[in-house]
């Protein structure tokens, strides 16, 4: 199932993407009088589990058999939130894959290389992203992100993906000159708007294996990463169960796995072309769709 969030003028609506439409969970739960209190959101829809998904289901089921052409709205004709609003906890592990360490040249992690992001990085599919005033290198990352289903602690390698309500494309920007800065990389990762995630939140069902999914980021139309997620360093399952040793993992959070080879950074200092103004980044991953966002100077 591919569940997205839309604008309306009052608050962000649930959507599930289907080859009709986007069906207004909303209105079909409505229609139907079925229990709306547990799918206004999609952390409500994620905590519910199973139970949720079932409910989901059979709306679906009921809303493709009925020939009311108001419960399905136009894709283009509606503005996407974030596939995820307000994640609990955003984690990243940078460095984890071979050949992205390699041009980095940094040596091969031995264990997952952690960092945060904060909630004020998350954005959707479609929007404008600013560039920092105080930043002139900001680089793009194409990445493969773990959204949480449950809540997991100490939970182990054999079974860390059920733990996992589904995935998404994220794409982990970075102003390289702030990352650089310190010691610490939080301030080049956690500008407003340097999370965008979408623009479908995919159940893990359609998923089946994260760890063979090829990914690619496309900016002004020419391909820059070009690779597949079976080059991580830490497999899904092995990030999962490393981070829920140290902290509790719950439902909604997400877990950014790392970017490719291809980024800025990786080519030599004389073909560093940061991004600007008007650029547009798509990032594309096998099975989740196309999340794409232009820049534009921060006001």
């Amino acid at each position: 199932m591919k569940l997205l969030t839309f604008h309306t003028e009052k608050v962000l609506r649930v959507g599930i993407k289907t080859e009709r439409g986007i069906l207004d969970i909303a209105k079909a739960a409505s229609k139907w009088e079925k229990d709306f209190s547990i799918l206004q959101s999609i952390e409500q829809i994620v905590d519910g589990g199973d139970e949720v998904l079932e409910s989901l289901a059979q709306l679906l089921a009921l809303a493709g058999d009925a020939e009311d052409d108001e419960l399905w709205l136009r894709e283009d004709s509606i503005q996407l939130g974030p596939c995820v609003p307000h994640p609990g906890k955003i984690i990243c592990v940078g460095l984890n894959y071979r050949k992205h360490a390699e041009e980095s040249n940094l040596p091969i992690p031995e264990s997952p290389v952690l960092f945060g992001k904060f909630g004020n990085s998350i954005a959707a599919h479609g929007e404008q992203i600013p560039l920092p005033q105080g930043s002139s290198q900001v680089d793009y990352e194409a990445e493969l992100a773990i959204v949480i289903g449950k809540k997991a602690k100490h939970v182990p390698k054999e079974t860390a993906l059920e733990y996992v309500f589904g995935y998404c494309n994220a794409n982990d920007l970075s102003a390289r000159d702030l990352q650089s800065r310190t010691s610490q990389w939080l301030l080049g990762k956690s500008c407003d708007g340097f999370c965008p995630v979408g623009p479908y939140l995919v159940t893990s069902d359609e998923v089946e294996s994260p760890n063979h999914l090829r990914i690619r980021s496309i900016v002004n139309g020419e391909v820059r990463q070009d690779s597949n997620t079976g080059d991580m360093i830490f497999a899904c399952d092995e990030i999962v169960s490393y981070i829920s040793s140290y902290m509790t993992l719950m439902p909604g959070d997400i877990i950014l796995t790392g970017t490719p080879e291809g980024v800025i950074l990786g080519h030599p200092k004389q073909e560093q072309i940061w991004l600007q103004a008007g650029d547009e980044v798509t990032i594309e991953i096998e099975k989740l769709g196309r999340l794409t966002n232009r820049f534009q100077n921060e006001a």
